[in-house]
């Protein structure tokens, strides 16, 4: 894969995107929907970030930090029984958002090092 081209990073901004939007449609309340707004929004932002300028390794640590806080808000936030569908939403974008930034990482880490090589 050439340096830039990450085509995932265009699934991390619709999972950021779905995160931001979830509470329309999951049962939600209080804590649960901040969490998933506020997480959402930075997801969006850190993969558009990545679209317009790829290859930031801070960014995609950043995607990588965020899968981990999606992962764990239902546990720490105490996401209470009735907005067990958020729970899962959460769950869910934690893992996409991870995985999206870890491979990132690791593509980022291969050009880079394949570069050094080269000079």
């Amino acid at each position: 894969m050439r340096r830039g081209i990450h085509p995932q990073d265009g699934l991390a901004l619709l999972v950021g995107i779905y995160a931001f939007l979830s509470p329309i449609w999951t049962p939600t309340v209080g804590k649960a929907t901040a969490t998933m707004i506020v997480l959402g929004i930075i997801t969006a932002l850190a993969a558009l970030t990545e679209i317009v300028k790829p290859d930031l390794m801070a960014t995609e640590g950043l995607l990588v930090v965020l899968g981990v806080l999606f992962f764990i808000a239902p546990w720490v936030l105490t996401f209470r029984a009735e907005v067990m569908p958020m729970a899962w939403t959460a769950w869910v974008v934690g893992v996409v958002t991870f995985l999206i930034g870890a491979s990132d990482l690791q593509i980022t880490r291969r050009v880079h090092h394949k570069a050094v090589a080269t000079h």
